[in-house]
């Protein structure tokens, strides 16, 4: 396993990123990032999420040295980075883009830091070598970037990121040039690498599919602000408000009387449940999705629900589209969401 940076502290510290009250302005006041504080623990694989525009991209370049913050601190393994250079922070950060040097090998491209550095050149393609093993790049080593597929190139940018030995690696929305079958493969390929060399992972992504698969620690973000950061099923089972439950996805969020609940889509029914919470509806939508068939039903007063049922209990008696139902669930599947 490639060698990697030990913490300058011997492996006391707690937490490998802290963000203190971190806000990011622009001229005329707005506010891209406000006042956010978070801790991410040693060796985590953190995402954070959340629509176009709500801060996180501008977060993750906080942290890379690539934006200046307004106010607030930035610590890496306890020591403040906040106006510290990028190169002097302990991180390295994988664009979305990949960057690779067109002309070089994925080899050269690599072992292209060391070279900067002024490493011996057998040395770094020895070293350049490990790294495109772990990332299973090393046979194809002595090819261009123009004869590497989206997701061999993608490696190679990883193995560039990594080979810097760094105490965080940065990840901009790594996954989104991909075809949704590569993606999945690399996503697994991301997790495994990061576990394998203990150190931390923080991956800007709009996908929550792709959030919860990954992430130690999910950040949901809205408007310059932390919405929830949590566990990946924490955030799913019991987001704190209705952005966060509508957002992760595969939640109802429902005025149950003076209450706002959410109630997770796969929880619901659309047959009547005895003891149950049941509304009127019509079916205006059904989406096979092999396993799992999601159904979308609009109550009287126009609004919509979605229920998730399994394909044998659809099948065994499918409502149609435009048919009347009764959209149903049990108190108990409720999650109470803050005002």
């Amino acid at each position: 396993m490639p060698e990697t940076e030990a913490p300058a502290d011997g492996g006391v510290t707690k937490y490998d990123v802290e963000m203190i009250a971190v806000s990011k302005s622009y001229d005329g006041g707005a506010k891209a990032v406000d006042g956010i504080s978070l801790r991410i623990p040693k060796a985590s694989y953190c995402c954070l999420l959340g629509p176009s525009g709500c801060g996180k991209t501008t977060t993750l370049r906080m942290l890379a040295g690539h934006e200046d913050i307004t106010d607030g601190d930035v610590l890496i393994h306890n020591r403040n980075v906040t106006d510290g250079a990028p190169s002097a922070r302990g991180t390295s950060m994988m664009f979305q883009s990949y960057a690779l040097f067109p002309h070089l090998s994925a080899l050269d491209n690599v072992a292209f830091s060391l070279k900067i550095k002024g490493v011996g050149k057998a040395e770094r393609q020895a070293k350049a070598m490990e790294f495109l093993t772990l990332v299973q790049m090393e046979h194809l080593a002595h090819r261009m970037p123009a004869q590497l597929s989206g997701g061999q190139q993608q490696r190679v940018a990883l193995a560039r990121s990594l080979i810097t030995r760094p105490k965080v690696l940065l990840l901009d929305e790594p996954l989104s040039a991909l075809d949704p079958f590569l993606r999945v493969l690399m996503r697994t390929e991301l997790k495994r690498i990061q576990t394998e060399l203990g150190i931390t992972f923080v991956h800007v992504t709009h996908s929550q599919e792709e959030a919860l698969a990954l992430s130690d620690l999910v950040v949901v973000m809205s408007d310059g602000q932390i919405m929830q950061a949590g566990s990946a099923r924490d955030v799913f089972e019991k987001p704190t408000n209705a952005f966060v439950a509508k957002f992760i996805g595969g939640h109802n969020v429902i005025a149950v009387g003076e209450r706002t609940v959410s109630v997770r889509a796969d929880k619901c029914r659309i047959v009547e449940t005895v003891g149950g919470v049941n509304i009127p509806a019509t079916v205006t939508s059904i989406e096979y999705h092999g396993s799992m068939v999601r159904i979308l039903v609009k109550d009287e007063a126009g609004k919509e629900y979605c229920a998730q049922i399994s394909d044998t209990r659809f099948f065994s008696d499918p409502p149609a589209v435009e048919e009347k139902v009764m959209f149903s669930w049990l108190p108990e599947d409720e999650w109470l969401l803050a005002a």
